[in-house]
């Protein structure tokens, strides 16, 4: 199952990202300024003049009428939009894609556990109890390898504490990866960046979390599910 834009994608050049939240794109004689839907750094995710694909809203409400979705570094496209990584997932767990979790008849997005949220959660199995999923997009590449988070995530650490928690306390807890670019075959923590993520993320994995890695096939019309990765603690 795919995530498809409601209008085709315009490709551009990326001339630069700046103040997290906005982007300086070249449409050919034009250039302005272009919303990006990403809180982390875009390690491995942009360089001046790369080839990028926007997305334009018809919202008169809105300060930018374009929103930068992917960016090209010459080998793959790479989806800089998180946002697409928790509507991926739901797909995928609805048709059953995600043969690990597969069966469920109930699939609830953000799931309150005390003051928090966890992104799905699982029911209706009948012969395993219920799961709570986590969902994280992976857009960092380093040494060849997509890695995880690309800035020091406090957020993501309190998810797998989380996770943990709910596994002691008898249910399935799953931490699922998103990986939007197509350029990597394996998956494991950024100890570089977040030291205590990567710890935090094998006392998970030892407690009995699952840990999932997932690769989208990407695209300028849609992006859709590719395969399953090998994940490596270290």
């Amino acid at each position: 199952m795919n995530v498809k834009w409601d209008k085709p994608l315009t490709e551009a050049v990326l001339l630069k990202r700046y103040k997290r939240f906005l982007a300086d794109i070249q449409l050919g004689d034009d250039t302005f300024t272009a919303h990006v839907p990403n809180t982390g750094s875009m390690t491995s995710c942009w360089e001046p003049h790369w080839k990028c694909a926007i997305s334009k809203s018809d919202n008169p409400a809105r300060k930018m009428a374009h929103t930068l979705e992917l960016t090209h570094n010459g080998e793959t496209w790479i989806g800089v939009n998180t946002a697409n990584a928790n509507k991926l997932a739901h797909l995928w767990l609805k048709n059953g894609l995600i043969s690990e979790l597969t069966g469920y008849s109930v699939i609830q997005p953000e799931k309150k556990i005390g003051e928090s949220r966890i992104d799905f959660y699982l029911e209706g199995h009948t012969t395993l109890p219920s799961c709570y999923v986590e969902v994280k997009n992976v857009t960092l590449k380093l040494d060849g390898i997509a890695q995880f988070p690309d800035a020091v995530s406090e957020r993501g650490q309190k998810h797998l504490k989380e996770l943990m928690q709910l596994k002691k306390e008898g249910h399935r807890a799953a931490m699922l990866y998103v990986v939007q670019r197509e350029d990597v075959d394996q998956m494991k923590p950024a100890h570089g960046i977040d030291k205590v993520y990567g710890q935090l993320l094998a006392e998970a994995h030892a407690v009995g979390v699952e840990i999932l890695v997932y690769q989208c096939k990407m695209g300028t019309s849609e992006i859709g599910f590719g395969k399953s990765l090998p994940f490596l603690l270290r």
